[in-house]
């Protein structure tokens, strides 16, 4: 199994049930099947649609270029002791000069509603601060995808802002919310996280 990214810096995230780690070729059948489907496409903002294996690959492959330049760290997420892969976390444009990331995640359809996207976004938060030294970690959600509001107000996100019509998805201009969280919150809600 080839890496699809280069972050050699990164070893693996665990949380109590899930691994967080590279993405390698054999995922490409797995990931066209589960972001190839529409629900899981519909809301959100990067996951190219229809998706076959070849879009995909190509998908993933410009993935780990952005990896490789540490622009970003686009992790895997599978279930620790299973090792199926599940969804994918991710932290982009990774400003180290104003110390913030942008946080973004998907779970396949079959997973939802077991609290791995909490899970798997609450680890690469930790990763983004003690590791990367970030300040400020942000998302943007669809207006209409609440359970991505739930999964980042859980984590502490505080909404910052309504970018009306900020992305175009299948022909419809949709509302985006824009959510973040800073070091010192997150520091501070320690004794309350799980």
């Amino acid at each position: 199994m080839s890496p699809l990214t280069s972050s050699a810096d990164t070893a693996p995230l665990t949380t109590p049930r899930l691994v967080l780690n590279r993405l390698v070729g054999d995922d490409v059948a797995v990931v066209t099947e589960l972001a190839g489907d529409r629900a899981v496409a519909d809301t959100t903002i990067s996951i190219p649609h229809p998706l076959d294996r070849h879009t995909a690959r190509t998908w993933l492959q410009r993935l780990a270029t952005s990896d490789a330049l540490g622009d970003s760290l686009h992790l895997a997420i599978r279930r620790r002791y299973e090792g199926d892969l599940v969804g994918v976390a991710t932290l982009r444009e990774i400003d180290r000069g104003h110390e913030q990331a942008e946080v973004s995640f998907w779970i396949g359809r079959p997973y939802w509603g077991q609290g791995l996207a909490g899970e798997a976004v609450g680890a690469l938060i930790t990763h983004g601060f003690k590791a990367l030294g970030l300040n400020r970690i942000y998302a943007y959600h669809m207006v209409r995808n609440p359970a991505s509001a739930r999964v980042l107000e859980r984590q502490g996100f505080a909404q910052e802002g309504l970018l009306r019509q900020r992305v175009k998805k299948w022909d419809v201009y949709e509302d985006v919310v824009v959510r973040a969280l800073l070091r010192r919150d997150w520091v501070g809600a320690a004794p309350r996280r799980k």
